[in-house]
């Protein structure tokens, strides 16, 4: 998978589109995919010289690799989104930063009807980064995500994201 084929599976978009390429799949089992770590990120726009990529968006990035292998059994039941569930011992071994290629290893460890178990690790080179012992990802129905009768935003932006206070501009409360 290249990135248009990531991009065209997943629901996010820049910047946290964080899966460059998928360089294995195995449905059902294993994925391999990389995440090129840039300078033109913008969490790197203010940080000083030489900041570390920060740990959430690794395991973010883990987390996406999960979601294309979750995908790749057939997608997501018809009427359903996938929704990342938990994380548990996920272990940091080594920064990364501008310039580093890191390789996300995942695999399934148990596919129940509704919910899928994955494990697994990233790499620079034959280094280990980070090690997930446990990654959750559930599917849901999405009519039981949303109120009746109201149709989900075409993209979420910051001011529109599930929970936040929505401008009276728009013509409805503020929480």
């Amino acid at each position: 998978m290249n990135s248009a084929d990531v991009a065209a599976a997943l629901p996010h978009r820049y910047p946290m589109l964080l899966v460059d390429r998928v360089t294995e799949l195995v449905p059902g089992e294993r994925i391999t995919a990389l995440k090129a770590v840039t300078l033109g990120e913008p969490w790197y726009a203010t940080a000083p010289a030489g900041a570390e990529y920060p740990q959430v968006l690794l395991i973010e990035s883990w987390g996406q690799s999960a979601g294309l292998l979750a995908l790749s059994a057939g997608g997501a039941p018809e009427g359903q989104v996938m929704l990342f569930g938990s994380v548990a011992d996920a272990e940091f071994h080594r920064p990364v930063g501008p310039g580093d290629v890191v390789e996300h290893r995942v695999r399934v460890s148990r596919a129940l009807t509704d919910s899928v178990v994955f494990e697994g690790t990233s790499h620079l080179g034959d280094e280990t980064v980070m090690t997930v012992s446990r990654m959750v990802m559930a599917f849901r129905p999405a009519a039981r995500l949303r109120p009746a009768g109201t149709t989900a935003p075409a993209a979420a932006t910051p001011a529109t994201a599930p929970g936040a206070p929505v401008p009276a501009a728009l013509g409805r409360e503020t929480p």
